[in-house]
């Protein structure tokens, strides 16, 4: 599966690295940070993709994202429970996810009107745990992107990056 990825920047990394103490319930921890913008399928052709995705996003400006808070997916869509993530406010990402579902469709139950932008920092714990994570107060996180990365699920990697505006 393809996906376009906002880059996150170390600043978030370094917000979810000082919540270590709270995090030592849960089963999987990340390591490596990611803000789905929107998943795009898994083409025979990854260059008729990528090109469809270029031509799609072009004119698209640099926004600002940012973190304002912590999460939870007590039932989320897929995987295991509870998923904590940072909450993600962005207008201009936002944008971007309607335009590429109006050029890709929407996967039901996860994008569309039922996209959450955020960033996983954890899954599988007790809610307990979950509940105390949540308790804690952040310090927002602002940050422009002007960089876009089309990620590939199979190899783990990026792919290809647009740079804003493209």
């Amino acid at each position: 599966m393809y996906s376009v990825n906002v880059p996150v920047p170390g600043s978030v990394a370094r917000l979810a690295s000082d919540l270590h103490p709270f995090l030592l319930d849960f089963d999987r921890v990340r390591e490596d940070y990611t803000l789905l913008a929107k998943r795009i399928g898994d083409p025979e052709h990854f260059s008729v993709r990528e090109h469809e995705v270029r031509r799609a996003l072009h004119g698209q400006p640099a926004f600002e994202v940012q973190v304002t808070g912590l999460g939870c997916f007590e039932q989320p869509t897929k995987g295991t429970a509870p998923v904590v993530y940072f909450e993600v406010e962005s207008p201009g990402l936002l944008d971007l996810h309607e335009r590429l579902v109006d050029e890709f469709g929407a996967i039901g139950g996860l994008e569309g009107e039922d996209y959450v932008p955020h960033v996983t920092i954890a899954r599988d714990a007790p809610q307990s745990a979950a509940d105390r994570l949540l308790e804690q107060d952040i310090e927002p996180v602002t940050w422009t992107v002007n960089q876009l990365e089309i990620f590939d699920s199979r190899y783990r990697e990026v792919a290809a990056r647009i740079s804003l505006p493209a």
